[in-house]
Parts: C-alpha cells; sequence; structure tokens
C-alpha cells in the first residue's frame, strides 16, 4: 500500500537539489579525514600539549553539537535555505583564519569557529531533504545517498588531502572548503527551494549555552586527568559539567517549546536509534584519528601513503550507504543495525591485536571489517528517527539526529582520546629512559612530540626514544580498541532487543515499518 500518491513524489528538480545539499556533507567528511592525516605535521610546526591536541580535533564537534538544536530552530525561523547560504559563507571565512593559524590556541580557536559554523550546514540540508522528498521510498533513499555523501568525502578525502600535506602546509588542508562553499552559495539560491515553519519555536539560547558548557567543562575535567593525573581543579571541573547537565534537562522539561524534547526519548525505537547513534560515532571517530596516526607516526608513512591506506574505508561507506535502504527492507531494522555492531566488535578485535608492520594486514582486516559494521548504520538511524518527524518539525528533528552524530563523535575523541593519551604518557613514564628532563616532557605528550624530540638525539638515543613510543602508542591504541569492541557488542544488544516490534509512532518510511 503506497503511504502517498505521485502528485508527492520529487521531480528532477528535487533530485538535482540533493546534489547540491550533498557538497557540504562531502566537505564536512573530506575536512574530518584530512585533519586526521594532518596531525603528525601540524603537531611538529604548532607543538601543542596532548590536552590542546585533542581540543583541536574536537572542540568543532563539541560546539557544532551543542548549536545544532538551535540553528535548527532558526532555519525553522528564517528559512532553512538562508540559513544553509549564511552558514556557508561563515564556514568557508573561517576556514582560512585555521589554515593559517600560527598557535595551538588559535587553531583551537578557529576550529570553535568552525563548528559553529557547520551547525547553521547540517540541520538544513536534512531538514531540507525532509520537505523536498515526501514520498517514504524516496526520502529514505535520498537520506541514503545524504548519508552516502558523507562516506564519498571519506572516501576522497584522504587521496586530496595526502596529495596536499605531500606538497603543501598543513594548513592548506582547510582551504578545500573555500571553492565548494563558494560553489554552493551559486547554487543554492538557483536548485533549492525555501522553507520555513510559521510556527516555529523561539531561540533557547541559555539551553545552547548550558548544554555545550556543560559538556565543555566535563571533557575539560577528563582531559586534565589524562595529562596531568587526578586534582582538585579536575574534579571541580567535572563537577560543574554535571551540575550544567542538571540544569539543562530540568530546563527542558519545564519549557512549552524545549530544545530538545525529551518525550521523543520515552519512545523505544526512537531512543535506542539516538543511543545506538551515539555509541557509533563514539567509538568510530576515535578509531579513524588513531589508525591514521598510527601510519605515519609508528609506520612512518608520508601522508599519500597513509591517504591511500585509508582509502578504502571511504569507499566501504559509499557502498554501504547505498545499499542501507535494500538491506534494511529485507533484513528489518533491528537485524541490519545489530549485525552491523557485531562485525564492529570482530573489526575492533583484530585491531586490539595489532603490532608493528608485520602486522598490518591485522590493522587493515579489522579496520575495515570496522567499516562494513559501521556504513549502514547512520542510514537506518536517521530514517528512523525523521520519517517519525511532522514536516513543519523537521528542523529541530534533524537537529536532534545530528546532534547524535556529532556529540557522539566528538564525545569518543575526547573520552576514548583522554585514555590513549593517560595509557601512553604511563607506559612512557614505566620506560625508564634516561635522557633530558625536556626530552622526556615531549616524549610523553605526544607520539608526535616523541618523533620531534627524537630527532634532537643522537642516532642511538633518538631510536631507542622511538621504539619505547611506538611500543607505548600501540598498547594503548590496543586498549582502546578492546574498549571499542566491548561498546560494539553493549551496542548490538541494545539494537536486537528494543528496536524490534512495534514501530515508534508517526509516518515512518515502509523500509523501517515492515522490518523493524
Amino acid at each position: 500500500m503506497e503511504s502517498t500518491n505521485a502528485t508527492h513524489r520529487a521531480t528532477r528538480r528535487e533530485w538535482i537539489g540533493l546534489a547540491v545539499l550533498a557538497l557540504p556533507c562531502v566537505l564536512y567528511s573530506m575536512d574530518l579525514n584530512v585533519l586526521n592525516l594532518a596531525v603528525p605535521h601540524l603537531t611538529q610546526d604548532l607543538q601543542p600539549s596532548a590536552s590542546q591536541l585533542l581540543w583541536i580535533i574536537d572542540i568543532y564537534g563539541f560546539l557544532l553539537a551543542g548549536f545544532l538544536m538551535t540553528m535548527g530552530t532558526l532555519g525553522d525561523r528564517i528559512g532553512r535555505r538562508r540559513l544553509l547560504m549564511i552558514g556557508a559563507a561563515f564556514f568557508g571565512a573561517t576556514s582560512v583564519v585555521a589554515a593559517f593559524s600560527n598557535s595551538a590556541e588559535m587553531l583551537i580557536f578557529a576550529r570553535g569557529l568552525l563548528g559553529i559554523s557547520a551547525a547553521t550546514l547540517a540541520p538544513s540540508t536534512l531538514s531540507l531533504i525532509r520537505n523536498m522528498f515526501l514520498d517514504d521510498k524516496q526520502r529514505t533513499l535520498a537520506i541514503g545517498i545524504w548519508v552516502g555523501s558523507f562516506s564519498a568525502g571519506g572516501a576522497i578525502g584522504p587521496l586530496i588531502g595526502g596529495v596536499m600535506l605531500e606538497y603543501f602546509w598543513w594548513g592548506s588542508v582547510f582551504l578545500l572548503a573555500v571553492p565548494i562553499m563558494l560553489l554552493l552559495l551559486v547554487l543554492a539560491p538557483v536548485l533549492l527551494p525555501e522553507f520555513k515553519d510559521p510556527n516555529a519555536g523561539r531561540l533557547d539560547l541559555v539551553s545552547a549555552a548550558l548544554a555545550t558548557s556543560g559538556v565543555l567543562a566535563v571533557i575539560y575535567g577528563i582531559k586534565h586527568v589524562a595529562e596531568r593525573g587526578v586534582s582538585f581543579s579536575a574534579f571541580l571541573a567535572i563537577a560543574i559539567g554535571v551540575a550544567l547537565a542538571v540544569v539543562f534537562v530540568r530546563r527542558q522539561g519545564k519549557l512549552r517549546d524545549p530544545m530538545i524534547d525529551l518525550k521523543l526519548f520515552h519512545d523505544r525505537v526512537i531512543g535506542a536509534a539516538l543511543s545506538i547513534n551515539i555509541v557509533a560515532l563514539f567509538i568510530a571517530f576515535s578509531a579513524f584519528l588513531f589508525v591514521a596516526q598510527y601510519f605515519q607516526l609508528v609506520l612512518g608513512m608520508g601522508p599519500l601513503e597513509a591517504g591511500l591506506w585509508t582509502a578504502p574505508s571511504g569507499v566501504i561507506f559509499v557502498v554501504g550507504s547505498a545499499l542501507a535502504p535494500m538491506l534494511l527492507h529485507r533484513l528489518g531494522a533491528a537485524n541490519v543495525i545489530g549485525a552491523g555492531l557485531v562485525i564492529t566488535a570482530v573489526g575492533f578485535a583484530f585491531m586490539s591485536q595489532t603490532g608493528l608492520r608485520e602486522d598490518l594486514w591485522i590493522l587493515m582486516t579489522g579496520f575495515l571489517l570496522l567499516c562494513f559494521g559501521l556504513a549502514p548504520l547512520g542510514t537506518a538511524t536517521t530514517d528512523l528517527v525523521m520519517s517519525a518527524a511532522p514536516p513543519e518539525r523537521a528542523g529541530a528533528a534533524s537537529g536532534i539526529s545530528e546532534t547524535s552524530f556529532e556529540f557522539g563523535g566528538a564525545l569518543g575523541i575526547a573520552v576514548l582520546g583522554s585514555v590513549m593519551a593517560a595509557s601512553y604518557r604511563l607506559l612512557i613514564t614505566r620506560a625508564g629512559l634516561e635522557l633530558p628532563a625536556d626530552i622526556i616532557d615531549m616524549a610523553q605528550d605526544t607520539i608526535g612530540g616523541a618523533v620531534a624530540a627524537a630527532e634532537r638525539l643522537a642516532p642511538n638515543e633518538g631510536q631507542l626514544l622511538l621504539s619505547a613510543a611506538k611500543n607505548a602508542f600501540i598498547r594503548s591504541f590496543a586498549l582502546t580498541s578492546s574498549i571499542g569492541a566491548i561498546l560494539s557488542v553493549l551496542a548490538a544488544a541494545l539494537a536486537f532487543k528494543l528496536l524490534r516490534g512495534r514501530a515508534p509512532p508517526g509516518e515512518l518510511s515502509p523500509a523501517v515499518r515492515d522490518g523493524a
């Protein structure tokens, strides 16, 4: 039985418009992958501490997640196409600032601005898709293409970034955004319709500030513990963050038009889909970062060679995203998501056994299995959430879905990155190297710092330091991979248990409704 008639089916204009909406999605994924490849280079140039390096990587995701809901509401009020164009111009400008940063602090600031500007792009693209594709089956396919555009960026990003890093300075990777954003500004007014919600809620900047400040305070405390050990200031930061989070949750329960409708989480399917999204991105983003560092800093690959080794993961995500609608229709959301997470756990188990170059095949087998398992999850969970949302609330719904992506990814880099940093620092300390104090301090911060410190030493001493640093990194990598395997199994159990049976209320696509 068709849920919509032929007059609601998208035309050629909508499908061409979808290609325009894919541009910022491709850019986002390219930017993330390229940054992972650029980490060794910017570490050598800016010499950030372990904590600063983590902030450079994930301040973007935290501010993006913190402002997504507010920007979703703003798009409902001023127009989603208009917000998309404002965000494109802001993102292009802040990319230039990031490219020419001359200190770790400046790059952290620029990455924060990029996160805020990206928050205007993400909900606009997904909510426009919800309004442009009213037919259930077409919308599921459109969402699959939307998710696949992220994967396409992941496939070509390492190749383009590897070439640029091979011949230019690390800041050049940020300049990739400028021509893409200019193209979007030219095409959007011609090919994209404008949508507004006449009943859009008010902008809740207080809630946005509470959510973002609470998360950043907790993460600051965690990173402080990883870098300097347990202290009163770290405990105080975590306590303040938790208190702000409690105030945020209570505020949402009292508002007539909350930033996040907590009632959505009462439905087992929607709540499970969002929770699984967070866990999946939590383990995935950190794995991509560590693998890129492993290739360059442990195995000594150049950026282009590392990009070539990373590129197959993007191809797998493209194929997985494209096949997701068919898999959902035939197997159901519970089976697709649950089985995918089991495969992801197997991939992490392989990666936990990784050693030096002779074990590269173990790393690649595990990494590709991980990508294969995660590939259809984005389409499946996004379709579950977006299909339940009425058109006039598409901005808010896309904000919730995107928040789970960005928050999960940023949280994974912060927490697992801190675990990795703490383990690495402890193992370097226990190595008992008899080297100058300033050299030991550099080596304890990051493996990139150890590589830079080794260049200051005599060949024999430098080789001893590099050997200890690589061993510490590999063992820490194995620890975080083991944590990823455990979390994948727990998320799979959640999917099998909560995504079977009754579908959530609202208009769900046939792919999910028939199989979930």
